[in-house]
Order: C-alpha cells, then sequence, then structure tokens
C-alpha cells in the first residue's frame, strides 16, 4: 500500500470517529459546535499518559476517552440547561475556552504543540474506528436507543411516558465527547504531534456537516457523510485551484435536493425488502429515526 493511500485511509478512520462523536448529541436533538474541544481534550490526556507514564498508547486513547466522558458529563449539566441556537452558543463556547486552555498550558508545549512519542499505524485506528460504529449500532438496537430517539423527535412527550429526559440527553452529549476524546488521542498518537490551533470552530463545522450531509435518521449516515467528505476532494484533485468551488457546489446541490441526507430509513427498509429482508425495521438500530 502506497503511503498515499495510507494516508487517506488513516483520515477517513478518524474522520468516522469523529462523526459519531457529533452524531449522539443530534441523536438527542442537540447540536455541539465544541466537539474540537474534547478532540483536544482526549488527544492531550493520552499523549501525556503514554509520554509521562509509559502506558500503551491504545489504552491511553481509551483513557483520555472516558476521562473526557467524565469531563462531558459534568459540563453537561449546566451546558444542557440551554436548547436550541443558545445550546450551539454554548457548546461554543466551551470549545473556545478549551482550545484558550490548550494554547495557555505549558505543560503540554502551550502554542507551541506537544510532540507525541508512541505511534498508532493504520491497523490500529482501523480497529478502533469498527468498535465505535459496533458499539453505536449495538446502542441504538437497545432500549437506550429506543428512549434517545424519543427524547429526539418529541422531548415533552418522552417526558410524559417516563423518560427522563435531561439524563439522556446528557449521556449522549457525554458519549459523543467520549469519541471525541478517543479520536484525538489517535490522532495524536499517529501524527505523532498535537497542536491546539488544530481544535477550532472550523474543525467543528466540518464534523457536524459529515453527520448533516450523510443523514442523521440512521447510524450509516454519519459513516458516509465522512466517506463522502474526505474522499471526493480527493478525486477533485486534478482539478487543482477549482476543485474545493466544485466540491462546495457538490455539497450545496446535494443538501437542497437530499436536506434530510444521503441516507434514510427509506433506503434502507428499500435495501432490506430488495434482499428479502422484509419491509418492517421499525423497531431496530440502522433504520428506526422517523425523521432527522
Amino acid at each position: 500500500m502506497s503511503g498515499y493511500v495510507e494516508g487517506i485511509l488513516v483520515i477517513l478512520l478518524l474522520n468516522v470517529v469523529f462523526a459519531y462523536a457529533v452524531y449522539w448529541p443530534l441523536a438527542a436533538g442537540q447540536l455541539n459546535l465544541g466537539v474540537a474541544g474534547f478532540v483536544g481534550v482526549g488527544a492531550y490526556l493520552s499523549a501525556y499518559l503514554s509520554n509521562e507514564y509509559g502506558i500503551s498508547p491504545y489504552l491511553a486513547c481509551i483513557g483520555g476517552g472516558l476521562v473526557t466522558f467524565v469531563f462531558a458529563l459534568i459540563i453537561a449539566v449546566p451546558v444542557l440547561r440551554t436548547k436550541g441556537i443558545y445550546l450551539a452558543l454554548a457548546t461554543f463556547a466551551l470549545g473556545q475556552v478549551l482550545q484558550s486552555l490548550f494554547l495557555n498550558l505549558e505543560v503540554v508545549g502551550g502554542a507551541a504543540g506537544y510532540p507525541v512519542i508512541a505511534y498508532i499505524g493504520l491497523t490500529g485506528i482501523a480497529v478502533i474506528a469498527v468498535a465505535v460504529f459496533l458499539v453505536t449500532a449495538f446502542l441504538e438496537r437497545t432500549r437506550f436507543g429506543l428512549n434517545m430517539v424519543a427524547v429526539h423527535d418529541d422531548e415533552a412527550v418522552s417526558d410524559l411516558f417516563g423518560v427522563n429526559v435531561r439524563r439522556y440527553q446528557a449521556l449522549a452529549f457525554a458519549i459523543g465527547a467520549g469519541f471525541a476524546g478517543i479520536g484525538g488521542g489517535l490522532y495524536g498518537h499517529h501524527f505523532s504531534y498535537i497542536e491546539p490551533q488544530n481544535y477550532s470552530i472550523l474543525f467543528s463545522i466540518s464534523v457536524v456537516l459529515f453527520v448533516l450531509l450523510g443523514g442523521t435518521q440512521t447510524v450509516l449516515g454519519p459513516l458516509l457523510g465522512a466517506v463522502f467528505f474526505t474522499l471526493l476532494p480527493e478525486v477533485l484533485r486534478g482539478s487543482e485551484e477549482w476543485r474545493y468551488a466544485i466540491f462546495a457546489v457538490f455539497i450545496i446541490v446535494t443538501m437542497i435536493l437530499r436536506p434530510q441526507g444521503l441516507v434514510t430509513t427509506f433506503e434502507l427498509r428499500a435495501v432490506r425488502r430488495l434482499f428479502g429482508g422484509g419491509g418492517g425495521g421499525g423497531g431496530s438500530g440502522l433504520g428506526r429515526r422517523a425523521h432527522g
């Protein structure tokens, strides 16, 4: 495998992890514009653990993700008191605060960045990206996933039926942050360097676009969106300076024609019928949400 192909695959797999970091809050009706901050938290924590204590980079990434999960669960208490555009602004502000912290935290290099000694290659990243997808698909099929859909669709009705709306929203927020932390750790241990400038609002917006373009109705949507956003610019590379303009036009046209995303429950049911799987699927994982 050439270095170019391996590099593209690494970016694709990392984007898949980041996409599911955004997918979980969106599954509970939350727009998290601070995901870049959580990526940074996981990146710095895991790098510090592997650098200073010699912990396996894989365990360090998981540990960084778990700490980020707990941190997000605590932060969710005040942040989730806001809703709609105010929630988006609150998470945006949180991301800016975290980036400022990274820029000024001298123990991990501050604005100069932080070198990472241990290395994780393509295979390790692929295993963890697949695990993130499988965990998401599994949770979507459980009662937890069903309640999450109910909260997304109508908070008031969910509350009437005894679903603790605030608890599920906080858990969705924290699960997404945990995945972001794991992805940050993988990024740092693969590219061997962490720069706080990478964790800006532009990063968060890009990852949100992965999910919105792929679709929020099914667990396959973020995967497809990440593939689309990663590979299409490379396909257009021959267009040189016009490739990003073409890419932007393609996105605009796609969102006009497919505002619900590239894949929805309707397409998944059609595929199941085509392959003899029946037309139901209303109660389980990959094709359950009625609207995005």
